[in-house]
């Protein structure tokens, strides 16, 4: 296979140029990530519908990442509790070396060929979940290694990587090859392979959401009121949602059953409430 993400650098001399010119050189390469990530978009519309199937039938998705991706998928996982009320564990991550260990960038971890399959036991994996490896080079051997032993095991198995034709590539069901190019820092693949990695953990995880039923309309109604901002957003959703004008009785409402989806499924909402 050929390794684009480790391909030279376009531009050359960087220690040369002054900050004007290295921010519109980084912009105009970072322009070309959402043309990536749009072409892989087939790719990525068949593992988002196959992550859907499995989380309505009871089942679990589970990323598994080392490095740049494992971390931002970490970022991403942890903020759906709040967002979308969901359960702990239905989106989950094995990251090498342990979530735990987040921010120690143990890149050595990256080797390891038997964390991942263990880690993944330990959440008592099955045939019900499905897993997607993450891996700019599309060879990570903590990655490859465990999508091999899910498939050994028949559990559905996905990627996101950032060159074509990979060893963990080989590995999915549903692979998703999102091809940024070279880095602006040759090898730097934090760079423009993360965000691209960024954008559609972004969109797996809020399509899928709201596939389940997490969000009305284009509202968060299972919010988790946990500060006072979010208590304000949910209270002005179930004023607009249910149409009740004063701000404290819908507040006494949300409050009463907990978050706007069952506040309004239990009480009477006019016939011509907007939904």
């Amino acid at each position: 296979m050929i390794k684009i993400t480790e391909q030279p650098s376009n531009y050359r001399h960087l220690e040369t140029q002054t900050v004007k010119e290295l921010t519109n050189e980084l912009i105009t390469e970072y322009k070309t990530i959402a043309f990536a990530v749009e072409k892989a978009k087939p790719q990525l519309d068949k593992l988002i519908t196959a992550v859907v199937q499995k989380i309505r039938s009871g089942g679990r998705m589970i990323y598994l990442g080392a490095g740049t991706g494992g971390r931002l998928s970490v970022l991403d996982v942890i903020e759906l509790p709040t967002t979308y009320g969901m359960e702990d564990g239905m989106i989950d991550v094995i990251l090498a070396g342990g979530v735990d260990k987040l921010v120690l960038a143990l890149e050595e971890k990256e080797d390891d060929t038997e964390e991942a399959w263990e880690s993944l036991q330990k959440k008592n994996i099955s045939k019900k979940d499905i897993v997607v490896g993450i891996s700019a080079s599309g060879t990570t051997p903590f990655v490859l290694q465990g999508l091999k032993k899910c498939r050994e095991h028949g559990i559905t198995t996905c990627c996101v990587v950032n060159n074509p034709d990979s060893p963990i590539a080989e590995q999915s069901d549903y692979p998703v090859e999102v091809i940024t190019g070279p880095e602006f820092v040759t090898g730097s693949t934090r760079m423009k392979a993360g965000t691209s990695q960024k954008m559609i953990f972004d969109m797996i995880s809020t399509t899928t959401m709201i596939q389940i039923g997490r969000v009305l309309d284009n509202s968060m109604w299972n919010v988790q009121l946990i500060n006072n901002k979010i208590i304000d957003r949910a209270v002005r959703i179930l004023m607009e949602k249910a149409m009740i004008s004063d701000y404290d009785k819908a507040k006494e409402i949300l409050f009463k059953y907990g978050n706007v989806q069952k506040a309004l499924h239990n009480i009477k909402i006019p016939d011509n409430a907007k939904q």
